[in-house]
């Protein structure tokens, strides 16, 4: 399949006294027409990425192109053929959504003949038609979010890129949100979105792990997750010290992680069920009581430790 974006050995430092890198010999692809989302905590580098592929920022070294043109020596030419929306909010608040299109229309050159329907479609599109005459400043979280990605894609670009557009809205907001984005990619454009939220994950063809400015890892969300060399328990008991106290000296446990009131367990597939059967008896032993334990999907939270504990060679609980 033809590839939208091909990134080969990026590299970004930023002239301060330790000559930090943000990032470091960053390599993948994006096939034309499908969602790759780019995952990774605050700092891992995701915005520096996006805003050297958005011709907004130059990489130290390496080469990146976006549908065959060089981001570093075709800046305008790609221009033309991509959307941006920024993580913060880029429209004019005194200005209506329909202004607000109007002005960012004009800016990308839409033709006159084709501007008033491009609005209406975008519009239509992103569910904001009834709301056209509002001021964005007094739009939702969610609202906004909608129209700044109304704004990237009014001149019909063929490759999206979006900065974190889901943080700081509401659930429902974020699957309106990602919706839309499915539709979008349905009709052929290519999409690369970051995000901190890795339930987010399963919604992307594809992901990359960026952490410290490393990708640790690329390929399907499933792929990656299947790969996993072990299987996930989850347990809920209270109370909650002694469960902390008993689940890392059980024998059979890889590893654990905090989940909100409950521990993920990392376990070899053949001593699952021992240890489901050993936490039983310390429970039972300590007159505990137990609201979860069994096993669970596993996911891309799992995946992610997983790659920094290989990362940084030891695990971290």
């Amino acid at each position: 399949m033809e590839n939208a974006i091909q990134v080969n050995g990026i590299n970004k430092k930023y002239r301060t006294q330790n000559g930090r890198s943000a990032l470091i010999d960053i390599n993948f692809k994006v096939s034309k027409g499908s969602l790759f989302g780019l995952i990774g905590s605050d700092g891992a580098g995701k915005t520096t990425l996006l805003r050297i592929l958005s011709t907004v920022l130059p990489a130290s070294s390496g080469k990146a192109t976006l549908a065959g043109l060089d981001v570093r020596k075709q800046a305008e030419e790609i221009r033309k053929i991509l959307g941006y929306m920024p993580q913060d909010f880029s429209q004019y608040p005194d200005l209506s959504l329909e202004e607000n299109l109007s002005f960012f229309a004009d800016i990308q050159r839409v033709p006159a003949n084709q501007k008033k329907q491009r609005i209406e479609q975008m519009l239509e599109f992103t569910h904001l038609s009834r709301f056209r005459s509002r001021s964005a400043g007094k739009l939702s979280g969610g609202m906004k979010k909608k129209l700044a990605l109304a704004c990237a894609m009014v001149h019909d670009p063929q490759i999206l890129i979006l900065d974190e557009p889901s943080v700081g809205v509401d659930p429902v907001s974020r699957g309106e949100f990602w919706n839309i984005l499915a539709s979008i990619v349905k009709t052929g454009v290519t999409v690369l979105i970051s995000t901190p939220y890795m339930d987010e994950a399963d919604r992307c063809n594809e992901v990359g792990m960026l952490y410290e400015g490393r990708l640790l890892r690329t390929g399907a969300p499933d792929e990656i997750t299947q790969s996993l060399p072990f299987e996930s328990l989850e347990v809920k008991a209270t109370p909650r010290k002694k469960m902390r106290e008993i689940v890392p000296q059980t024998p059979g446990i890889l590893g654990w992680n905090p989940v909100g009131d409950r521990l993920r367990i990392a376990v070899k597939a053949d001593d699952q069920q021992a240890v489901i059967d050993c936490l039983k008896r310390q429970f039972d032993a300590e007159a505990m009581s137990v609201h979860l334990l069994r096993p669970v999907r596993k996911t891309m939270d799992d995946a992610f430790v997983e790659m920094v504990i290989s990362q940084e060679g030891e695990r971290v609980p």
